[in-house]
């Protein structure tokens, strides 16, 4: 690996770091500042910004016609935000989880991940499903906004003097800055070791390129779940991957000069395991309403599994097909039934 490459990856973590921080610290002051739930910070500003490095990649990807990095990476993206980020944050705290993310936002989130499959069927996502992803994002902020005006304001926050309206900005756009200019380091970085060892774009895109535009929101979430902000930690989380999903791909899709194509390998594959994935989160969170280090473990497991089948693929391993198909006919169901199950003993015990 190149000096360069070395110095600019160590740079990077070090600016994300300072970044996370000062995003986190300006997220908390804003929420006391406006009187609202740092949830609800977390599933907006925090997420949009931390979706930024995708918009990026995706619309620089989609014009240089590398359509497999763009939609691969957002796809690789939502399974590392879930299993990963949650997974690392939980080992630290675990994390409370809010009602409002069980009866709303996870459920959207299932919704998004299934519009986009749907979308995608046909291999390929034309500007007209860019619109459709496009107005169920503006469709969801409505609801967040309708949801903040009409909630009632949480004692603690009612009880802390607000911070200045303008260091609070200036906090956060210095943390985005650095975030950001983390995040192309880190990515330019990646992209010269991935050409190095000869990867295809779609393996790119879902390993090498989302782990390094998801990194934003995993150090927002971890020095979230540090500073005991489990609220900003999770909701991060489910934000950033509904901005990714609907916001990133449906722009992405809108702007290409020509249709997103979708590989069959990502239909196939890719996909169902986002989706799966997704719909892990509704009973992982509704049974007990928190997200255990146990949980966070298993998460974790599951992305190891995933990433082995991704690199059994790459070197051509006879393993990749056995590992998907035990994945995806065996693991995947036998562990949405176990969660059910889990769900609807919790279920009882709360009626």
């Amino acid at each position: 690996m190149p000096l360069l490459s070395v110095l600019q990856l160590f740079s990077g973590l070090l600016m994300l770091i300072a970044g996370a921080e000062l995003l986190v610290r300006a997220a908390v002051r804003l929420a006391a500042r406006l009187q609202v739930r740092p949830l609800i910070i977390g599933l907006t500003i925090l997420a949009f910004g931390s979706s930024a490095p995708q918009m990026a990649v995706s619309l620089q990807a989609t014009l240089a016609e590398n359509t497999d990095i763009a939609v691969g990476s957002v796809i690789g993206s939502s399974i590392f935000n879930i299993l990963v980020t949650l997974g690392l944050s939980a080992l630290i705290i675990p994390l409370r989880v809010s009602r409002q993310l069980v009866r709303l936002d996870i459920p959207l989130m299932i919704g998004a991940s299934l519009l986009v499959f749907v979308l995608a069927y046909n291999e390929e996502l034309t500007p007209v499903d860019g619109l459709i992803l496009l107005t169920a994002l503006v469709i969801y902020l409505g609801l967040l906004l309708y949801q903040s005006r009409h909630a009632h304001r949480p004692p603690h926050l009612t009880q802390t003097p607000p911070a200045p309206w303008l260091s609070s900005l200036l906090l956060m756009l210095l943390g985005l800055a650095l975030l950001a200019l983390a995040g192309h380091w880190l990515l330019q970085a990646a992209v010269t070791v991935a050409s190095d060892l000869g990867l295809s774009e779609r393996i790119i895109g879902l390993t090498i390129i989302a782990v390094s535009t998801s990194l934003p929101a995993l150090a927002t979430s971890l020095i979230a779940a540090v500073r005991g902000q489990r609220d900003i930690a999770v909701g991060n989380v489910i934000g950033s991957n509904l901005f990714n999903l609907l916001g990133v791909l449906g722009i992405t899709a809108l702007v290409a000069p020509t249709p997103l194509s979708v590989s069959p390998n990502a239909l196939d594959f890719d996909l169902p395991v986002m989706l799966g994935v997704t719909l892990l989160c509704l009973p992982v969170f509704y049974s007990g309403y928190r997200v255990t280090r146990a949980e966070g473990l298993l998460f974790l497991a599951l992305y190891l599994a995933y990433g082995l089948h991704v690199v059994s693929f790459t070197t051509g391993m006879p393993l990749a097909g056995k590992l998907e198909h035990l994945m995806l006919f065996f693991v995947l169901p036998a562990l949405v039934a176990f969660l059910l199950l889990s769900s609807l003993r919790a279920w009882r015990r709360q009626h």
